[in-house]
C-alpha cells in the first residue's frame, strides 16, 4: 500500500533521503518506544503509523492514544519541537487517518495512504483543510432564493461541524445546480479548496451542469466561474492537474479509476436503470488519480447514484460528499447519515411560485388496460425492432396479450392512434383558449416505440417533420440540436423521448406530458414529472406559444397508460379539493375548518393565481392584508400543515410524550394562526380577481346539440340584463367622471381619455361582474337586431353600451363604426365648405388619427410623438403638414367624432 502510494520504504539502519521525495522508515526510535513507521516528506519528518494485523480491524480505534503518543514524542536524531501533524493506523485492510492540525481532530477512514506531494502540499497551509472551513465569511444574499440561501448555509455550517456526508433536497426547478455551484465557489474562493467533482450519471446531465458553471457570475465579482477558476469536462481518460472543478459521469470515474477503456455510450445511460453485475470488480488504488485528489464530491441526482456497483466509486475519494436530489428515499437518507441540510420539497416550492403545479388529465382505451387477442389462422405481421423489416404469417394458435406487453413484444398501431387522436381532438379542452398545440413531451416505452409515435402524431395533427421529433441518443438528428429547438423555438411543438429528457434536463416552455409508457420507480417518475414543473413569465411562454394569455401557471400530465394510477407519487397534487370553488375553501377556513385537504387546496389555488396576478392586483391584495402579499399568505398555510412544524408544535402543546391529539391541536393552532388574515373583504376581493385569471373546464360532461335560436325567455333575460346595466350607469353617473361626462357634459365629451374609460370598466368589474360589456353587449345586440361583427374589445364594447344607454345612439352599434361615420361626416362637411381640401399626406395623417380615437377615445398633441405617428415623423411632421391650423384640426376631431 504504501509503495503504491508513492512512499519508499526503508529500514532504520538503511536511510537514503535521495531515494524519492517520500520515505517511510520501519521501527524509528522515538523517546517512548519505536514507531512502527515514520513518514518523511523532503526529508522532514511529517507523520507516523501504526501497524496492527487483519484482525485487528474491529478494533483499530483502540491504538488511536498509541499513534498519537507516538507522533507527540521525540524522535531520535531529530529535535522535532512539535508533534508530527499526520497520523494513520492500519491493517492493510482498514486505514484510518487523523491531521492533528484540524480545529478538533478526528480519524477517518480513508482508502489508501495519502502521497508524499499531497502532504508537502497540506504543510504549504498554515492551516488544514477543516480549519480553514471555520473561517467562511457569512453569505452574501443577494441573487438568491430563501432556499438557496439555506441550503448553502446550512451546508457551511454542516462542514464546520466536520460532518463528512451532507443530503441537499430541493425541489425540481428550484435551482439545485445554481445552489451547488455558489457552494462551490466560496470553497474555493474561501476555503482554498484544491479540486472539486461534480458527479453526474448522464452525459446530458454533464454538459447541461458545464453549461451552467460557465455562464455563472457570482454577486461578488462581475466574472464568469469559468474565468476566475478552470472548469473540465471529463471526455476521455485524461484530467488535467490545474482544472480547479470536473464535471464526469460515474461511469467514466469508475473506468479512469480502473485504468480502463469505456464504452462511450455507456455515458447515455441512466445507471440505475442499467443490469449490475453480481460481484463487481472493486475499484483498486489509481496513482493518476489518488484517493486525495478532489477535496468535494457533489453528487447530481444521488438518489439513483450511490448504489451498487457506482457506490465505491464514491466512497474512493478522501473527500466531503454532497448529494443533490429532489427525491430522496430512506436508502438515500441512510448513506447521507440522515444530514439533511436542506428540505425544500414540491409543495413548498410550488406556494412559494419557484414551480408550478400540476393536473391530471387521463385517456383510458380498451387494449391500454386490457390488451388484446391474435386469432389462428389469421395473417400478423412480423417486424423486426432494429431494422424494421417486415414480413408475414400465420398465426398457429389464439395468443392472448397483455396490456403491458403492448409495444414491446406486441404493437397494436390502433392503440396508438386512438390514444394521439384522443389527445388531439380534447387538447382544446385541456388547454382551452390555445391557438396551438401547447410543448408536449411524449415519454415513449423504446426507441421502437417512438417511432411509431412519432409517425401517428404527424399524421394524426396533419403537420411537417418539423411539428413532431424524437429525442433520444439513438435518433439520427443530433439530439442536443433537436433539445434546443424544442426549448426555443415554436417547432418542434411535440417531442418524443425513451430516458434522455426524463430527468436533469431544463425545458421552462414545456407545458404537458404525455406518458404513453409506465414507470415502476417512485423516485424515476417525480423525476420525469421535474420536467414540468418550472416556471416561465408570459413574454417568453410567448416567444414559443404565442397564443398564451399569462405566464406559466401549471402543466398538465396527461396520463395513457395508468402511470398516474400504478404508484404513489410523493409530490400529489397540491389541490385535493378540486370540485371545491375557491371563495368556498377560504371561507370555510376563516370560519373555523382546520382539515389538511382544505388548507393544501386553498394553498394551491392561491398559488397559481399568484402566478396570473399584475402589479395593480398585488397591490390590491395588499391594500386588504397590510402589507402583506399573496405569496407570503400561501407560504403560511403551507407551513400550517408542514408535518415537522406541526410535530414541534405539538411538543410544545403536550410538554411530554406527543400525542395524536396533540398533534391535531397543534395543526389546529397553526392553521387558526394562518387563517387571521382571512376576511370577508379579502376573500370577496380574491374571488373577483379569480373569476377574472381563470376559466372552469368540464371534463366529464360531453356536450351536444340541443337547440340552436333564440326561443322562450332568451329575450326577457336580455332585457332584464340591460335593465341592470343601466341601472348601474344611472347609480354611478355623479361618481364617475366619464359617466358624469356621458350624461350631464356632452361639451366635454371630447376629452374623454382612455384612462377615464378604463376606470368605468374597472369598477364595473369589481362591483358587477356578471355586467361584463361584452355580454351585456350580446343582450342589447339581440334586442336591437344587431347583426353585425362583435366590438373588438371590452373598452369599446363598454363605450358603445354607455352611448346607447345615455340616448347617444339610438341603436347599439360598435365604437369603431360610430367613429368612422363621424369622421366621413366630418370629412364631407370640410370639404363641402369653403376650407381648402385636404391632400393626400394629411388624409394619411387624419386616418391616423381616427383610428387612434377608436382604441383610445381621444388624441393629444403628446400622442403624436408615439406609434404609429412617430414613425411617420411625429409631431413635427404634422405640423409641417397642417402648420398653425395642426391644434385646430385635433380639436375638432376629438369633438366631432366622439359625438
Amino acid at each position: 500500500m504504501l509503495e503504491a502510494s508513492g512512499w519508499k520504504v526503508q529500514p532504520k539502519k538503511a536511510i537514503n533521503f535521495d531515494a524519492g521525495p517520500g520515505i517511510t522508515v520501519r521501527e524509528y526510535q522515538t523517546d517512548v518506544g519505536p514507531a512502527d513507521y515514520v513518514l518523511f516528506v523532503d526529508k522532514k519528518a511529517v507523520g507516523v503509523i501504526e501497524a496492527k494485523p487483519e484482525h485487528w480491524g474491529q478494533n483499530i480505534t483502540t491504538v488511536e492514544d498509541q499513534s498519537a503518543g507516538y507522533a507527540e514524542a521525540k524522535l531520535k536524531w531529530i529535535n522535532n519541537s512539535e508533534p508530527l501533524p499526520f497520523v494513520y493506523e492500519s491493517t492493510g485492510v482498514i486505514t484510518r487517518f487523523t491531521d492533528l492540525r484540524d480545529p478538533k481532530p478526528r480519524s477517518r477512514e480513508v482508502f489508501s495512504f495519502h502521497r508524499p506531494e499531497t502532504l508537502a502540499e497540506w504543510l504549504t497551509h498554515s492551516d488544514s483543510l477543516r480549519g480553514r472551513l471555520q473561517h467562511i465569511p457569512p453569505l452574501n444574499h443577494a441573487g438568491l432564493r430563501a432556499c438557496q440561501i439555506a441550503a448553502i448555509e446550512n451546508l457551511e455550517e454542516s462542514f464546520k461541524a466536520d460532518k463528512p456526508r451532507a443530503l441537499v433536497q430541493m425541489a425540481t426547478g428550484s435551482g439545485k445546480t445554481y445552489t451547488a455551484i455558489t457552494s462551490v465557489y466560496r470553497l474555493l474562493k474561501h476555503a482554498d479548496a484544491k479540486r472539486v467533482l461534480f458527479l453526474v450519471d448522464t452525459r446530458n446531465l454533464g454538459e447541461q451542469a458545464e453549461q451552467e458553471f460557465n455562464i455563472y457570475v457570482p454577486n461578488d465579482d462581475n466574472r464568469k466561474f469559468s474565468e476566475l477558476y478552470n472548469v473540465q469536462r471529463l471526455k476521455s481518460s485524461f484530467v488535467a492537474k490545474d482544472a480547479q472543478v470536473c464535471i464526469s459521469t460515474i461511469q467514466r470515474m469508475y473506468s479512469l479509476l480502473k485504468d480502463e477503456p469505456m464504452d462511450e455510450s455507456a455515458e447515455d445511460l441512466n445507471p440505475a436503470e442499467m443490469v449490475q453485475p453480481k460481484q463487481p470488480l472493486p475499484v483498486v488504488y489509481n496513482p493518476k488519480i489518488p484517493p486525495e485528489f478532489f477535496d468535494f464530491i457533489i453528487i447530481d441526482e444521488c438518489h439513483r447514484s450511490i448504489y451498487n456497483l457506482w457506490r465505491q466509486v464514491i466512497e474512493y475519494f478522501d473527500a466531503y460528499l454532497i448529494g443533490l436530489t429532489a427525491t430522496p428515499d430512506n436508502r438515500t437518507y441512510g448513506f447521507f447519515k440522515k444530514n439533511v441540510v436542506s428540505e425544500y420539497d414540491h409543495e413548498k416550492a410550488v406556494a412559494d411560485g419557484v414551480n408550478v403545479g400540476n393536473e391530471i388529465y387521463l385517456i383510458d382505451t380498451e387494449r391500454t388496460m386490457r390488451g388484446g387477442t391474435l386469432a389462428a389462422d389469421q395473417q400478423v405481421e412480423k417486424r423486426e425492432k432494429l431494422t424494421r423489416k417486415r414480413r408475414w404469417e400465420r398465426q398457429d394458435v389464439d395468443e392472448q396479450y397483455a396490456a403491458t406487453q403492448l409495444d414491446r413484444d406486441i404493437v397494436n398501431p390502433d392503440q396508438i392512434r386512438t390514444v394521439i387522436r384522443t389527445f388531439r381532438e380534447k387538447s382544446p379542452d385541456i388547454f382551452p383558449g390555445r391557438k396551438e398545440v401547447p410543448k408536449t413531451l411524449i415519454f415513449a416505452k423504446t426507441d421502437s416505440h417512438a417511432d411509431d409515435i412519432i409517425q401517428t402524431v404527424r399524421e394524426e395533427f396533419g403537420e411537417s417533420n418539423q411539428f413532431c421529433k424524437k429525442i433520444t441518443y439513438q435518433s439520427d438528428e443530433d439530439p442536443k440540436s433537436v433539445l434546443a429547438q424544442f426549448r426555443n423555438d415554436y417547432n418542434p411543438r411535440i417531442a418524443v423521448t425513451v430516458d434522455m429528457i426524463a430527468t436533469g434536463t431544463d425545458i421552462r416552455p414545456l407545458e404537458c406530458l404525455l406518458f404513453m409508457r409506465d414507470v415502476k420507480s417512485r423516485n424515476y417518475f417525480e423525476q420525469m414529472k421535474g420536467r414540468g414543473t418550472r416556471t416561465l413569465d408570459q413574454d417568453n411562454l410567448r416567444k414559443v406559444t404565442p397564443s398564451a394569455k399569462s405566464a406559466k401557471t401549471h402543466y398538465v400530465i396527461v396520463d395513457a397508460i395508468g402511470v398516474t394510477r400504478s404508484l404513489k407519487t410523493a409530490s400529489q397534487p397540491l389541490i385535493t379539493k378540486p370540485s371545491v370553488p375557491m371563495r368556498d375553501l377560504a371561507m370555510g377556513l376563516m370560519m373555523g375548518a382546520r382539515d389538511e385537504d382544505t388548507v393544501s387546496s386553498l394553498a394551491g389555488r392561491l398559488a397559481r393565481l399568484n402566478k396570473q396576478l399584475d402589479d395593480k392586483d398585488q397591490e390590491r391584495i395588499t391594500d386588504k392584508t397590510d402589507g402583506v402579499p399573496l405569496s407570503d399568505i400561501v407560504a403560511s398555510l403551507v407551513e400550517a400543515i408542514d408535518p415537522d412544524k406541526i410535530e414541534a408544535k405539538a411538543g410544545e402543546i403536550a410538554g411530554g410524550e406527543l400525542t395524536d391529539e396533540a398533534r391535531t391541536k397543534a395543526r389546529e393552532t397553526l392553521v387558526g394562526n394562518a387563517a387571521k388574515i382571512l376576511n370577508g373583504e379579502l376573500i370577496e376581493l380574491l374571488d373577483t380577481i379569480r373569476r377574472d385569471k381563470e376559466q372552469t373546464i368540464d371534463h366529464d360532461n360531453l356536450d351536444s346539440v340541443v337547440n340552436a335560436g333564440w326561443a322562450g325567455d332568451s329575450e326577457e333575460n336580455a332585457k332584464e340584463l340591460a335593465r341592470d346595466f343601466q341601472e348601474y350607469l344611472e347609480a354611478n353617473r355623479d361618481e364617475i367622471e366619464a359617466l358624469t361626462i356621458f350624461y350631464s357634459q356632452p361639451q366635454r365629451r371630447s376629452a374623454l381619455t382612455y384612462q377615464m374609460i378604463r376606470d368605468v370598466l374597472e369598477k364595473l368589474r369589481k362591483d358587477k361582474p356578471k355586467l361584463a360589456p361584452l355580454r351585456v353587449w350580446q343582450a342589447y345586440a339581440m334586442l336591437d337586431d344587431y347583426k353585425g361583427a362583435a366590438p373588438a374589445s371590452e373598452l369599446t364594447a363598454l363605450v358603445a353600451l354607455i352611448r346607447r344607454v345615455c340616448g347617444i345612439d339610438k341603436t347599439i352599434s360598435p365604437y369603431a363604426d360610430t367613429v368612422r361615420r363621424n369622421f366621413q361626416s366630418w370629412i364631407m362637411k370640410r370639404h363641402s365648405g369653403g376650407s381648402q381640401k385636404f391632400n393626400e399626406e394629411q388624409m394619411q395623417w387624419l386616418h391616423m388619427i381616427r383610428d387612434h380615437i377608436i382604441n383610445s377615445f381621444h388624441c393629444d398633441r403628446d400622442d403624436l410623438e408615439m406609434a404609429p405617428f412617430n414613425a411617420r415623423g411625429g409631431l413635427g411632421r404634422m405640423h409641417m403638414l397642417f402648420g398653425d391650423e395642426m391644434d385646430k384640426v385635433i380639436n375638432e376631431m376629438n369633438e366631432a367624432l366622439a359625438v
